[in-house]
C-alpha cells in the first residue's frame, strides 16, 4: 500500500507540474501571432468614396497589390475600396466604417530596395485625393522610416510614395521618393 500511495503522490505531483507549465495563451484556439518587421499604411480622407490602391515591390521584384495579396514576405492585410463595403447591418441598424486605409506588412526582409506606390484605381466623384503614407519598422521597437503625402489628381494616376533600402540586418540605409512605375495597366 505504501508503494502505491507513493506512486500516486508522484503522479499527482507530475500532473500539477505539467498543468502549471502549460501556456494558457498558446491554448487559445485560432491565436496565431503575426510577426511583422515593417508596416506600410496608406490612408486617405474618411468617407472619401474613391478607391486608392497600394502597390509594394521588394528587392526580388515581387509585387503586392489587390490582385496579388501575398508575394515573397509581403502581405496586403487590408484592401480598402473607398465607401464600397464600408457598411454592415448590426441589430437592424446600418453601421458605417468611415476609415479609408490599406495596410501592407513585411513579415521579413531581404537586403535591397523596396518601393511603395499609390494608384488612383476608381473614382466615384472625379475629385483629387490626398493620400498619406507611412512606413514603420516595428522590430525591435517602433521607428518611423517614412511619413509623407501625395496628391492623386484623377483616376489612373500613380505616384511613388517612397523607396527605401535595407541592409542584411534590416536596417534602413536610404530613403528617397524618386518615381518608379509599378502598376501593370489593368
Amino acid at each position: 500500500y505504501d508503494m502505491l500511495f507513493n506512486m500516486l503522490i508522484a503522479f499527482v505531483f507530475c500532473f500539477i507540474i505539467a498543468v502549471l507549465a502549460m501556456n494558457p495563451k498558446a491554448l487559445k484556439a485560432g491565436d496565431i501571432p503575426a510577426k511583422a518587421e515593417y508596416i506600410v499604411t496608406v490612408s486617405w480622407p474618411d468617407l472619401n468614396p474613391n478607391d486608392i490602391d497600394t502597390w509594394v515591390q521588394d528587392p526580388g521584384g515581387n509585387l503586392v497589390w489587390f490582385r496579388q495579396r501575398e508575394s515573397g514576405l509581403m502581405h496586403l492585410d487590408r484592401d480598402d475600396r473607398g465607401v464600397a463595403n464600408d457598411s454592415i447591418v448590426v441589430n437592424g441598424q446600418s453601421v458605417v466604417n468611415p476609415l479609408n486605409q490599406e495596410v501592407v506588412t513585411l513579415r521579413g526582409f531581404a537586403p535591397g530596395e523596396y518601393t511603395v506606390n499609390v494608384f488612383y484605381y476608381e473614382s466615384k466623384n472625379g475629385e483629387p485625393v490626398p493620400v498619406n503614407i507611412s512606413v514603420v519598422k516595428v522590430n525591435p521597437r517602433a521607428e518611423v522610416v517614412f511619413y509623407g503625402s501625395v496628391n492623386l489628381g484623377r483616376k489612373g494616376d500613380e505616384a511613388t510614395a517612397v523607396r527605401f533600402s535595407t541592409d542584411r540586418e534590416g536596417r534602413v540605409t536610404s530613403v528617397n521618393t524618386l518615381p518608379k512605375t509599378l502598376v501593370e495597366r489593368i
